[in-house]
């Protein structure tokens, strides 16, 4: 058993402080160890590991419309990142993010489709925004409200909660919204041209906005008092109540916001991309955005080129799909192993693995050496 006392001496322990070069060497060796294990992957299934990573590539730098689509794809995720990341930093697990979006869409889709014919396009497309941002954001503050009330446990119920938006919609989608045009079909109508979003260079204005609520994050977490609240909240309630801060107040508010901008991002995509709403809506982006989060360490900034990162994967794990005849499974896979690396490379960013024997004689070592230099006094 002497093979398992010597595994049990290894310790995790908490890097005291890191260079942002070594930081970005490790996340860049991570890449690159990534896309070794990738390639020998690809090689077992007989393909060319340079031609599949540079069709992924190619599929979304390679022509426009390849680059819209995966534009289109990236602003929502990131919209659905800055939600998460804002309530994970309040240390709220909020996994509803999914549903939050559908609620968004299911509010934005109300006034396409009944009210497109009575407002001028630019209110039109203001008040489906704001019905999203609210519908969003009161799906994000049921949950909310629960826990600071009678403390329920928050990821069950933001969990639930996506799965009672997406019966909203299958039950709206067969039945009161049911389009005419598809009968025995639960589809509803396309968005009349009114209700869409306009372009800018050929994407969807939504890029624009996106860009614009990144910037007001940052600056609501960096600079505001409610801001500093919420890290306070995230690091300890209890510290946070010792300092005359109402918690409760600040886990509502902040979840409202949370799911606000999550709603927000099912209006980017029932108005920007899809022009219709269904139980596709979402599209897991909720879940993805979770990955984008972390990865970014929940800064707003960091998270613009990881989610462009994943859309660009994404994209490409598409087209390799139909120019290789890879199956869907083995292009996900590849995905998963590289954002699995990048998981891996925050943790080693973060901590280090140490013999404790080892570092118990360096430190006896160490406090002798002290001991004998100034005379036993130390």
């Amino acid at each position: 058993m002497s093979w398992l006392r010597s595994v049990t001496d290894w310790r995790i322990s908490r890097r005291k402080a890191i260079s942002f070069k070594v930081a970005c060497l490790i996340r860049f060796l991570a890449v690159v160890g990534a896309l070794g294990i990738g390639a020998l992957v690809i090689l077992s299934l007989g393909h060319n590991p340079f031609a599949v990573y540079w069709e992924m590539v190619d599929a979304t730098f390679g022509a426009r419309i390849g680059f819209n689509a995966t534009i289109r794809s990236f602003i929502p995720l990131l919209g659905a990142a800055l939600a998460v990341g804002m309530a994970f930093k309040m240390r709220f697990w909020n996994i509803g993010a999914e549903g939050q979006i559908l609620a968004g869409g299911i509010a934005a889709t109300y006034f396409a489709l009944f009210h497109f014919e009575a407002m001028p396009r630019p209110i039109l497309l203001t008040v489906m925004a704001v019905a999203a941002i609210i519908a969003g954001g009161i799906w994000g503050f049921i949950p909310a409200f629960f826990r600071a009330r009678w403390g329920t446990n928050e990821t069950l119920f933001t969990l639930m909660l996506n799965y009672v938006a997406l019966r909203i919609i299958m039950h709206l989608q067969s039945g009161p919204w049911q389009s005419p045009l598809f009968a025995g079909f639960p589809m509803m109508d396309m968005f009349d041209p009114v209700a869409r979003l306009p372009q800018v260079f050929g994407i969807h204005i939504g890029w624009i906005m996106v860009l614009v609520v990144v910037v007001l994050v940052h600056f609501y977490l960096a600079k505001s008092k409610q801001g500093y609240q919420l890290s306070v909240v995230g690091e300890s309630e209890n510290t946070a109540r010792y300092a005359g801060m109402n918690v409760r107040r600040i886990v509502m508010r902040t979840m409202f916001i949370s799911g606000g901008i999550a709603g927000l991002s099912g209006f980017w995509i029932v108005s920007g991309a899809h022009f219709n709403l269904s139980e596709n809506t979402a599209g897991g982006v909720g879940f993805t955005a979770i990955i984008v989060a972390w990865l970014a360490g929940l800064k707003p900034l960091y998270m613009i080129p990881i989610a462009l990162l994943i859309a660009v994967l994404e994209r490409g794990s598409g087209r390799i799909q139909t120019a290789f005849g890879i199956p869907a499974t083995i292009a996900e896979v590849l995905i998963g192993i590289i954002l699995f690396a990048m998981l891996a490379s925050e943790f080693f960013i973060q901590y280090r693995v140490i013999n404790a024997k080892t570092a118990v004689a360096t430190n006896t070592e160490a406090v002798t050496d002290i001991e004998s230099t100034t005379g036993g006094d130390a």
